[in-house]
């Protein structure tokens, strides 16, 4: 895991080992045990390079990394299946001078070209040179878990891990309004339409299961790997399913494993992560030697406070248990730091606590976390997920919809934590067979409502209120479809950012099982009786695995989010001053009216009419850097 830089141009002036240090050093906390900066021969490609070694620490690991006297790759992430692929390559009679997964990835490019992102089990942004095409080719994982951004200034082309190393370069840092007022006025993070955009004008982030090909000044970027939520297989019966679901994961597991360096895991006392986290400790059953380090965040006083089921799964595991209590003083005074490290907005307080539990994992030595992040996405684990469920098998079948509604309101009558879903009625009906019209119908009442009630200057939402990204062209008529949708337009991809951002600030590495390609292809492909049954999410992982997990977490029926007191924290004097100097920040940049910072703070995380209050925290931070 490290942080990668580099400078593409016709124009050699343009490229300097001078500016590729400023970008890497931008980044030292990505990789704080080495450095590397390359410029070719012909001047028009410099590569950067920060290491945080975790697979060969020998310096025959060192980047940028140089094969076969024609390429040079500087690269960042994990194969996690590089032993399997250099098996093969060794057998067509290539040879390695290392034990790292960066030469492993060069060769394999030799020898398939592009061709070889198919062959990846991992996480990646790389950049490869090729002297001999004098094409470099770059590429990101499927999922987008490791970050690579892009801006072409006068005609060179800069790409990086982070934005600050194109400020490092001395590239100008504009935000950008269209981002800031969708995510003002519809809480977006994201541009559902156009992945690629950033909250900074011209710096873009490369896609997900994309690559990206520089050669001469000119780029062109094409999708290599995409999922067909249409797809089902439906010869396939549950028992089978729940096999092969079982056998995927745990090599999903078993390959993260893989490391020089010590692994622990990210524990909050949900399904997921405590899955993860039994799955180790079944995996370390013949090594009594091993003993996993988990690291937790725990509320003190509170009701979402998960310290009862962490217990349960110290009690079930050899593990040996890491705990960080969260108090308002100390987030207060982190908001600034982990600004500087996300550099765009995040949704809530939760992110804070995230980077204290990196932090807890830094100060105990251990560099790779395995984390349950993907799992709600691809298995249903939002009860939102009910209503578009039901919806579905309403239209298959009118007598097993009442089943399985049935079973919801039995099952989840005494939950306290989410709310209750309805059922469907006229508005699902009609949202499922028309909905681009419903997007459009709601879309205009909401803007109406908004425009009445909002902080938002007039001038500016006037301006920006047609370029919205809520126009969602998505049907949610199946769960699939859902389920596609936050896997890979809008969801997901925040939160593996937020993760990147907060573990690399402390050179930590984060790695996903649950986000094994073969994994989430294999999910996919199931019906959407097998992942909600009977009122419970994730059906198939919990009949799956309620071998080794703890009862009370196999069957247990609330979903809490990793949830901090947030309410208190926003109430907190210091933090209600910081919010009224957020908005007169953006009352003088013309984005909320005059005297906004008079109105009341909003407690909430999210946008209530358009005056949430974290967000004018979040925008005024990036106006501020």
């Amino acid at each position: 895991m490290c942080g990668i830089a580099g400078i593409l141009s016709e124009n050699p002036n343009l490229i300097t080992n001078q500016r590729l240090v400023k970008m890497t050093d931008s980044i030292i906390h990505r990789g704080p045990d080495g450095s590397g900066h390359w410029i070719s021969e012909n001047g028009k490609v410099g590569f950067g390079h920060r290491r945080l070694s975790i697979l060969d620490l020998s310096e025959s690991g060192s980047q940028p990394m140089h094969y076969l006297d024609r390429y040079t790759l500087t690269f960042n992430g994990e194969i996690y299946n590089y032993l399997e692929i250099k098996e093969r390559l060794l057998k067509k009679g290539y040879q390695f001078k290392s034990q790292s997964d960066t030469e492993v990835l060069l060769a394999l490019f030799d020898f398939k070209r592009e061709q070889c992102l198919q062959e990846l089990d991992g996480m990646f942004a790389f950049a490869l040179y090729d002297n001999q095409t004098g094409e470099v080719f770059c590429a990101r994982d499927r999922f987008g878990e490791k970050p690579f951004f892009y801006t072409i200034e006068e005609s060179a082309f800069l790409f990086g891990s982070e934005m600050k190393e194109f400020w490092a370069a001395g590239v100008s840092k504009s935000p950008d309004p269209v981002m800031i007022f969708n995510y003002l006025h519809f809480d977006l993070l994201d541009n559902h339409s156009n992945l690629g955009q950033t909250f900074f004008k011209n710096v873009k982030r490369l896609p997900p299961g994309h690559f990206l090909v520089w050669k001469a000044g000119e780029i062109t970027i094409k999708n290599y790997w995409r999922i067909n939520p249409k797809n089902q297989n439906r010869e396939i019966c549950f028992e089978e399913a729940k096999e092969k679901f079982r056998a995927l994961f745990m090599e999903s597991v078993s390959r993260r494993l893989r490391s020089d360096v010590l692994v622990g895991s990210s524990l909050s006392g949900g399904i997921d992560s405590s899955l993860v986290v039994c799955t180790i400790d079944q995996l370390l059953k013949d090594h009594p030697e091993s003993i996993q380090n988990t690291f937790s965040a725990r509320f003190k006083n509170f009701h979402k406070d998960e310290g009862y089921f962490i217990d349960k799964v110290r009690a079930k595991t050899r593990i040996n248990s890491h705990e960080v209590y969260s108090e308002i003083g100390e987030m207060e005074g982190l908001l600034d730091k982990i600004c500087y490290h996300q550099e765009e907005p995040f949704g809530s307080a939760s992110i804070l606590v995230q980077y204290q539990v990196y932090e807890l994992a830094k100060k105990n030595g251990v560099t790779v976390l395995l984390d349950g992040q993907g799992a709600d996405e691809i298995l249903a684990g939002y009860h939102p997920y009910f209503a578009t469920f039901f919806n579905e098998i309403r239209k298959k079948s009118g007598v097993k919809f009442e089943q399985e509604f049935a079973a919801y309101q039995f099952l989840h009558q005494e939950n306290q934590i989410n709310p209750k879903i309805r059922k469907p009625g006229l508005k699902q009906s009609v949202s499922s067979r028309f909905p681009n019209l419903m997007n459009k119908v709601g879309r205009k009442m909401v803007n109406f409502k908004r425009k009445n009630s909002s902080l938002m200057a007039d001038d500016f939402f006037e301006e920006y209120k047609k370029v919205a990204h809520n126009d969602f062209k998505f049907d949610f008529g199946n769960l699939n479809s859902h389920l596609y949708f936050s896997t890979f337009e809008v969801g997901l991809p925040t939160l593996l950012r937020y993760a990147d951002r907060n573990s690399m600030a402390h050179s930590r590495e984060v790695r996903l099982p649950f986000l094994s390609h073969e994994l989430v292809e294999f999910v996919f492909s199931l019906p959407a009786e097998f992942k909600i049954h009977n009122g419970w999410t994730k059906y198939l992982m919990r009949e799956a695995f309620q071998d080794i997990l703890p009862k009370e977490i196999t069957w247990r029926k609330d979903k809490i989010g990793f949830e901090p007191p947030q309410k208190s924290w926003m109430e907190s004097a210091n933090t209600q001053e910081n919010i009224r100097a957020s908005r007169e920040i953006l009352t003088n940049k013309g984005v909320l009216k005059k005297g906004a910072k008079d109105f009341p703070i909003v407690s909430q995380a999210a946008n209530t009419q358009g005056d949430g209050s974290w967000s004018h925290l979040m925008v005024a931070k990036m106006f501020e850097g």
